[in-house]
């Protein structure tokens, strides 16, 4: 007799992160983990080189020196802030944890990140994932399969892969089709690249509504993807329970100091946001002149349609020819590492991230390249 897990495990399929190598190839250069291609803050490094004499001892339990960070630069209580050392995935799991119930309902767009789904079947929820066949979150097919079971609505703005956003006047209206007793998570990993008048991270809606939740990360303008960091802008109903569930002195002194470090370097931040502005209309433009479909993105990285190699007759056999798979083995070739994003249900797009100047060009070099073949 085997052990048996609860009931939505199995049905889990484990996340797959994207390459970081290439059988055969040396020289690599990894776009697939929407890294940030200047690294972290100088400060950062400098606070983490610091704390790296204390390892013996055991961290503040509460986070408390990169709360009071947070909550300086973005005006915010600390104690309505949690932080994980386990990046904002851990948040989003222990909300889950926190709130859902076997029967209940969790709604996520088809083409968001693939922990909503990981999380909800853990905890044997449903899950029910909108259409969004404009790769944009759809409000509308959102508020029509909403039930008296919908207990937690996980949204990502920006979107990952699809790089879309909606807008604050949209997710209000979001939130308003949900009852008091339904959570709104607002994963606002790609916040800090966006910069539309009409976008709000989250900040004003968690202030003003008891079901609203925000998460944040350090992964990605802070460039700090390795060290793990996540936090979320919660009521303080919400952060009373992730306090109790969460596992002791779960984030370290080196990830508190750095983190703090890095979250007050406003400057670096600003370097980050106007590298990915110009490069990211850069690759989208010269990539469309290839003519390959690119995505409007906000974030740090843009999505790349091919051609369906599903196609009949002659033009079936010339889309093969410039499928994503083609595209994504001719490019591994040349030492490029992109994100297939088939999981996602987009079997013939490629995700890229917006890297260093010499690796934008060798994308567009090589893409031209694989076209023009």
């Amino acid at each position: 007799m085997t052990l048996t897990p609860k009931p939505g495990v199995l049905d889990i399929t484990p996340y797959v992160a994207g390459r970081a190598g290439l059988a055969g190839v040396e020289h690599v250069v990894k776009l697939s983990s929407n890294e940030s291609p200047l690294g972290p803050s100088p400060l950062a490094v400098e606070a983490l080189l610091k704390a790296a004499h204390d390892l013996e001892l055991y961290p503040e339990g509460s986070a408390q020196i990169l709360r009071e960070a947070i909550g300086d630069v973005y005006g915010l209580d600390p104690a309505r802030i949690v932080v994980s050392g386990d990046g904002s995935d851990a948040i989003l799991t222990m909300l889950a944890n926190g709130y859902l119930r076997p029967g209940d309902e969790v709604l996520y767009s088809e083409h968001d990140f693939i922990l909503y789904k990981i999380a909800t079947l853990a905890n044997s929820a449903t899950p029910v994932e909108i259409p969004d066949p404009k790769l944009r979150f759809d409000v509308d097919a959102a508020l029509a399969r909403v039930t008296p079971k919908t207990r937690m609505v996980f949204i990502a703005n920006p979107n990952n892969p699809t790089g879309s956003y909606i807008s604050h006047e949209e997710m209000r209206r979001l939130h308003a089709g949900l009852s008091p007793d339904t959570m709104l998570v607002i994963d606002s990993a790609y916040s800090e690249y966006v910069r539309k008048n009409d976008y709000e991270a989250g900040i004003e809606m968690v202030s003003r509504y008891p079901n609203v939740v925000m998460t944040r990360t350090f992964s990605k303008i802070h460039g700090l993807a390795g060290m793990r960091i996540g936090w979320t802008y919660a009521p303080a109903s919400v952060c009373d329970v992730l306090n109790r569930i969460r596992g002791p002195f779960n984030v370290s002194m080196m990830q508190q100091y750095a983190g703090a470090a890095a979250i007050r370097d406003r400057a670096h931040v600003e370097r980050s946001v106007a590298h990915n502005e110009q490069w990211k209309t850069y690759l989208t433009d010269e990539i469309r002149k290839l003519g390959l479909t690119v995505n409007e993105s906000v974030a740090n990285f843009v999505l790349i349609q091919f051609p369906s190699p599903s196609s009949s007759g002659a033009v079936g056999q010339k889309n093969s020819e410039k499928s994503s798979a083609k595209a994504d083995a001719f490019l591994g070739s040349k030492g490029l590492i992109l994100r297939g994003v088939a999981g996602y249900g987009l079997p013939d797009a490629l995700r890229l991230t917006i890297g260093s100047a010499e690796a934008n060009e060798r994308v567009v070099a090589a893409l031209r390249e694989f076209m023009g073949r």
